[in-house]
């Protein structure tokens, strides 16, 4: 028999839910986003405790919750672009457990060097055969350029050949790569230009694959930390890499750069730039389950961590060519999931998804961009260089 106190109590249950339910609701409305809905840009809930917890941890619960198979979506990068763009993610930089995360990751320090490995254990590590059926024939793990190409495998060529032309590379130079993932750059510019390359990486597996891919040619590749070089090179290539060095360690970066290049010596930095510096409070979910210790810096603090150190020769904005990038990457993971399904479960399948079409929403609303700059050490010696301002704002 049940009691007026036990009725009451399912009554105040369900009142409960239904108001965790409305409060998300009218805050995805705010971003004209709907819940259970037909028309497009809405998401289905699958499950009802998915509404406790998006209130209760925000842009990780959304993130969490999804990869748990709480709900569905065809739209996630549009949800994300609308979701940035009508500011919600605020909200979340005050939920205590993010602050917790934000507070231990200031303590600790991003990109310190005893962590530095860490994002090749986590990431890079994962295993080849899931970057292989997803990226490139060459395995470029970073934004491809876009102009006149129609594949994935012509706008990774194309933004290879971009900076090798931007950085005048000429027979016998000696570049250093920081960041050179699984060698893909590398090994195009010691057979295109003639050059010797010394790479590193914090990626145990990228060590092995670009060790084997770049066997024969003028390449060294190592498991290094940047802190550690101290040798010179007539040019420095860094595509991808800066997002993991860290706010604190920006000028450290660029006085090693220093240290290594020659006098007459560029620098050609790829990196994701955000309008304003987004770290672990603003970024949760990418930093837990995609790249830890990871943090996008603003075009301010690059300017600022090259300052007296180098001459800024150009540069170069990337329109939409990430989401390009992404969207080639995403239909690859679809395509060929089932040829390494075996190997990962499906938690990890729903998660890298999300982690493909969030990062696609990101570029898409504006908050994240693509950027090449080139940096000369003591300015161009003649004051121009005929590649370094190439057709490409064209």
């Amino acid at each position: 028999m049940t009691t007026i106190s036990e009725n009451t109590g399912v009554r105040e249950t369900v009142r409960t839910k239904d108001r965790y339910q409305n409060l998300i609701e009218e805050m995805f409305l705010q971003a004209d986003i709907r819940i259970n809905d037909t028309r497009p840009c809405s998401i289905t809930v699958l499950n009802n405790h998915f509404y406790e917890r998006v209130l209760r941890d925000g842009l990780l619960g959304i993130g969490e919750s999804y990869m748990d198979g709480w709900w569905e979506s065809d739209a996630i990068d549009e949800i994300t672009s609308r979701f940035i763009k009508a500011d919600l993610q605020k909200n979340s930089y005050k939920n205590p457990r993010l602050i917790l995360s934000y507070l231990t990751a200031k303590l600790r320090g991003i990109g310190r060097k005893s962590e530095a490995f860490e994002v090749g254990e986590k990431h890079y590590d994962l295993g080849n055969d899931l970057f292989q059926i997803m990226l490139d024939k060459r395995m470029i793990y970073s934004c491809g350029y876009w102009k006149d190409a129609v594949t994935l495998d012509q706008a990774q060529e194309n933004k290879l050949d971009l900076i090798c032309k931007k950085l005048g590379l000429k027979p016998g130079m000696r570049v250093l790569d920081i960041g050179c993932g699984w060698g893909g750059w590398a090994k195009f510019a010691a057979e295109k230009y003639g050059v010797q390359v010394v790479g590193i990486t914090v990626s145990k597996e990228q060590l092995k694959y670009a060790r084997d891919y770049c066997s024969g040619l003028p390449i060294e590749i190592r498991l290094q930390d940047y802190r550690d070089l101290n040798e010179q090179f007539d040019r420095v290539v860094s595509v991808g890499m800066f997002e993991h060095v860290g706010h604190a360690y920006y000028r450290a970066f660029m006085e090693v750069v220093d240290r290594c290049l020659k006098e007459h010596g560029l620098l050609l930095l790829q990196t994701i730039v955000a309008n304003k510096p987004l770290g672990t409070a603003e970024l949760p979910w990418l930093t837990k389950y995609i790249f830890p210790n990871g943090e996008l810096p603003s075009l301010a603090q690059i300017a600022k961590s090259a300052e007296g150190l180098f001459i800024v020769e150009t540069f170069h904005h990337f329109e939409t060519d990430y989401e390009k990038t992404l969207t080639a990457w995403h239909e690859n993971l679809l395509n060929n999931w089932n040829k390494i399904q075996s190997s990962y479960d499906q938690r990890f399948f729903r998660m890298w998804k999300f982690y493909l079409l969030l990062s696609r929403g990101t570029f898409r609303s504006r908050l994240a961009h693509l950027w090449q700059i080139v940096f000369s050490k003591n300015g161009i010696p003649d004051g121009h260089h005929k590649n370094i301002h190439s057709d490409f704002d064209s």
